[in-house]
C-alpha cells in the first residue's frame, strides 16, 4: 500500500505575523518557514504505518513555489520515500488544493491519504474533507488514534463531546489531530540520505485543475490593539462602567 501525505509549508508558528503596509498579504521576506505542524503529525503516522509493515511507500506532496525544495527535503529526511512538488507561484484555496491532490491520487493510486486537520496559516480545515468528496471515498477527520486491519481503518476522532471511534473502508482520507503522535527528530545521517531521494516536479498548469468557486481574500489587516485596562474599586463600579459602554 502507498500512503500519500499532504506536506504544506507555512510561516513558523514562533514567528510574529506582520501584515504588509498595503494590506495585500503578510510579510514573508526573511521569515522562517516550516512544515505545517499538523502535516508533520500526518507524516509521522504514515512512517509508523510503514514501519509496522502496513505500507510499502510513503509519498509526500506539496503545492508551493519553486523554492520549496528544502521543505520537501525536510520531509524526505524525516523518512518519506519520495516527494511530489506541484509548482505554483501563488497560494491556492482549499478547493484548488483538493482538486490538485485528487490528480495526484489518480496518478499514484494510494491506499490511504493523510493530511493535517488544518494548516496554521489559514486554519480552514477543509482540504481533507473536499478531497474525500471529490474522490468519493470515506473520510475520518481529527484523528487521535489510527489502527489499520486489512482493508479497514479504525479511527478515534476528537469531537466536541469527547471521543468517538469509527471504522472506514480503504482507500480513505484521514486528517490528523495533535494527540495522534509526537513527530520524530531528524538526524544528520537522514538529512544526508534525503539528498539522494527523488523529488518529482509538476507544474500546476499541466494538471488541468479546474479553477473557480474559490473564496479569495481581498484585504489583510492586523487585529486591533487591545485598549488599556481600567481598574475599578468594587463590583458596583464595574457594573456602572459596563453600563456606560452599553455592554449590560
Amino acid at each position: 500500500m502507498k500512503i500519500l501525505v499532504a506536506y504544506k509549508r507555512v510561516v513558523d508558528f514562533n514567528v510574529r505575523i506582520q501584515v504588509q503596509p498595503d494590506g495585500s498579504g503578510i510579510v514573508t521576506d526573511g521569515v522562517k518557514l516550516s512544515p505545517n505542524p499538523f502535516d508533520d503529525i500526518a507524516l509521522e503516522e504514515a512512517l509508523r504505518l510503514r514501519e509496522k509493515g502496513l505500507a510499502e511507500e510513503v509519498i509526500i506532496a506539496t503545492i508551493a513555489p519553486a523554492d520549496a525544495q528544502p521543505h520537501l527535503r525536510n520531509g524526505l529526511a524525516m523518512g518519506a520515500d519520495r516527494a511530489l512538488h506541484v509548482v505554483t507561484p501563488e497560494a491556492v484555496s482549499p478547493l484548488t488544493a483538493a482538486r490538485v491532490f485528487l490528480k495526484l491520487v489518480e496518478k499514484e493510486q494510494p491506499g490511504l491519504v493523510i493530511l493535517g486537520k488544518q494548516a496554521i496559516d489559514d486554519d480552514c480545515s477543509q482540504t481533507g474533507q473536499m478531497l474525500a468528496a471529490l474522490w468519493d471515498r470515506p473520510q475520518a477527520t481529527f484523528a487521535s488514534k489510527l489502527e489499520i486491519t486489512g482493508d479497514k481503518a479504525s479511527v478515534t476522532r476528537e469531537v466536541d463531546a469527547g471521543l468517538e471511534t469509527i471504522e472506514v473502508d480503504l482507500p480513505a482520507v484521514i486528517t490528523t489531530d495533535l494527540r495522534l503522535n509526537e513527530p520524530r527528530f531528524i538526524k544528520l545521517p537522514d538529512i544526508m540520505k534525503a539528498k539522494r531521494k527523488p523529488i518529482e516536479t509538476i507544474e500546476l498548469a499541466s494538471l488541468g485543475v479546474e479553477h473557480g468557486g474559490e473564496i479569495k481574500a481581498t484585504h489583510y489587516a492586523p487585529p486591533p490593539k487591545r485598549s488599556r485596562g481600567v481598574m475599578v474599586k468594587d463590583v458596583a463600579e464595574l457594573v456602572a462602567a459596563l453600563k456606560q459602554k452599553g455592554l449590560v
